[in-house]
């Protein structure tokens, strides 16, 4: 934990092609450019908003009718990256750089994306299922329909508090506040932000509750060595790297039994402090990969000494 605390949080940037937080950030806030100036258009031809919901959101939102979603199955993803409302779409990106940057940091970025559509699609099909099982539920899913990343954020953000649950931030705040604490603020506001966007809020509450055990049950089993999100990253590899040569296929699943030994053909090492520049572009790169838990005792050893002497 101690290491932990000294290592400084990567900073958001759009520079950074292993910043997975930031491609989904980019990727939620361009569809919902996309869908605000299209609706500005519908309003201004006089077509109105209803015929905008008709012609484009019904094919995006997830519906809580079952025939309805046998028949755009798709919306089981589509409606993880819409968003229509300003205030709902500002307070995603927020909460979803917050807890994914942690999780970044702590994980590896290879854990964002599995972890967000999983989270994510785990949360909408509890949400459909208590609409249809829930008798209160049930006379309202003819016409209801649900959007947004909520589940998403709230599998990243129980992933991440069960891997470290007593990280702190903020140390110089009387020893820092708990990731437990931020989580748990969290989870009150997206429930009581729901309960007063309208009287039909708590049937939200069930989507958050499959996101948020997906996000246990993901992060437990990658604390126990299973990664349930490999096989998806192995795909997602080859299908970005089709047309790269195959000199250049590096799978970054293999990062983790690389031996980062010094090239003799290399310049010799630029120290910084006592710690070489190369040696500590390697740990920070291992840090990126595969987070804080996959550094060996002595990196972190190495680690602690160049924050230190920097």
């Amino acid at each position: 934990m101690h290491a932990l605390e000294k290592e400084k949080l990567p900073r958001l940037s759009l520079g950074e092609g292993r910043n997975m937080v930031t491609h989904l950030m980019v990727i939620n806030l361009t569809i919902f450019v996309f869908l605000f100036f299209t609706l500005v258009i519908y309003q201004m031809e006089q077509i109105g908003a209803p015929r905008f919901h008709q012609d484009i959101m019904t094919w995006l939102r997830l519906p809580a009718d079952p025939a309805k979603l046998l028949s755009r199955p798709w919306t089981l993803v589509t409606s993880l990256f819409t968003h229509i409302s300003f205030w709902q779409i500002f307070s995603n990106m927020v909460w979803l750089w917050c807890f994914g940057t942690f999780m970044q940091h702590l994980a590896g970025h290879q854990r964002i994306l599995p972890l967000y559509l999983f989270g994510g699609i785990c949360g909408n099909l509890f949400y459909v299922a208590a609409m249809q099982l829930i008798p209160s539920f049930h006379t309202l899913a003819a016409n209801e329909y649900t959007l947004g990343a909520a589940g998403s954020i709230m599998a990243i953000a129980v992933g991440v508090t069960t891997i470290a649950p007593r990280y702190r931030i903020f140390p110089l705040l009387a020893g820092g506040i708990s990731l437990w604490i931020i989580t748990l603020v969290f989870v009150a506001l997206s429930v009581g932000s729901l309960m007063a966007a309208s009287s039909y809020g708590y049937t939200y509450i069930p989507e958050l509750a499959g996101g948020a055990l997906a996000g246990w049950l993901y992060m437990y089993q990658w604390k126990k060595g299973n990664d349930l999100g490999a096989g998806f990253n192995k795909l997602a590899f080859k299908l970005t790297h089709v047309f790269h040569p195959a000199a250049q296929q590096v799978n970054p699943e293999d990062f983790k039994k690389k031996n980062f030994t010094a090239d003799t053909d290399q310049q010799p090492y630029r120290r910084i402090g006592k710690v070489p520049e190369q040696k500590l572009n390697e740990i920070l790169d291992k840090i990126n990969e595969n987070g804080l838990s996959s550094l060996s005792p002595e990196e972190r050893e190495t680690l602690l000494r160049a924050s230190k002497t920097e």
